[in-house]
């Protein structure tokens, strides 16, 4: 859960550092998931589903974008209408795979680092998507803030119109947040139906789409603090199981209260960090949600 949370969040910062904000990463993650599981599931190829559920989500993002930042439609009734539209598509053409098996990837371990007390196995021998998502990061905080192309984005992100008199393209460079957005939701969509529980079944996203849109705020746009915010929920989502099966009075609480532990470890982080004595208001973007319009 920890890495799907983290590529859909690193996706999902770009897009808000570029001035949109996009509510569909639900319905985009399982396009992914689903287009993803039937490419693996058909040609045997995870490396060829993975391909196929990054290009799922990119073309569900393009419809975003068409419509939210070409047309200028509202970008919150855009992005809830890409996540409808996700759900009733995922569950119609993944009618015939529900609950089919699927052999997913193994654990990649890293020679001599692997073989370390404690740390070994915790941190040097998972599959090759956790390593991707820790890559990923690294490189979305190098690109922000020591590229020319990071700061362009940034720039449209504060002020589209200044951007716009320097002789930037601010359409072209939210289309591309967007597009790459979309890109890392459905590759996180196909972690979930690849590697975490390796098969399909309708709405297996359970809600962290929207999980990931409160961890970029959670970490006030900043990369690195995405990392910190997907090992919270993601232990937190881990936990519930745990919970489930001890003993002792924790047997006599329904099941239900486990399972809304992580949405309601949301609410909590959110109210927290929205306070000033905490952790300082979070710092979105100036024209985060605010459509750009040629005067």
């Amino acid at each position: 859960a920890l890495t799907a949370l983290l590529i859909a969040g690193i996706g999902e910062l770009i897009v808000e550092k570029s001035g949109v904000l996009n509510l569909g990463i639900e319905g985009m993650m399982l396009v992914g998931c689903i287009c993803g599981f039937i490419t693996g599931i058909t040609t045997g190829s995870l490396l060829l589903a993975f391909v196929v559920a990054t290009f799922a989500g990119m073309l569900m993002s393009g419809l975003f974008g068409i419509l939210a930042i070409v047309s200028r439609v509202n970008q919150v009734a855009s992005g809830l209408a890409l996540t409808i539209f996700g759900i009733g598509l995922s569950a119609f053409i993944g009618l015939e795979y529900v609950g089919e098996p699927l052999q997913g990837l193994d654990d990649i371990s890293i020679p001599v680092l692997s073989t370390l007390p404690v740390v070994g196995k915790l941190i040097f021998s998972h599959n090759i998507l956790v390593y991707f998502g820790f890559v990923a990061l690294f490189a979305t905080q190098y690109f922000l803030y020591k590229t020319r192309a990071g700061l362009i984005l940034r720039a449209v992100g504060e002020n589209h119109n200044a951007a716009f008199s320097m002789g930037y393209n601010v359409t072209a460079v939210r289309l591309l947040a967007v597009l790459f957005g979309g890109g890392m939701a459905g590759i996180a969509g196909a972690y979930l139906s690849l590697v975490y529980t390796p098969l399909w079944t309708e709405g297996m996203t359970a809600g962290r789409g929207w999980i990931v849109l409160a961890l970029v705020v959670f970490a006030s746009w900043r990369p690195y603090r995405l990392l910190f915010g997907s090992f919270l929920f993601g232990l937190i989502s881990i936990t519930q199981f745990f919970l489930q099966h001890s003993g002792g009075f924790l047997q006599q609480i329904p099941i239900e209260f486990f399972t809304i532990l992580p949405y309601l470890t949301t609410i909590v982080v959110l109210v927290i960090i929205s306070s000033q004595k905490t952790m300082g208001a979070p710092q979105a973007p100036a024209n985060l949600g605010k459509a750009f319009e040629l005067r």
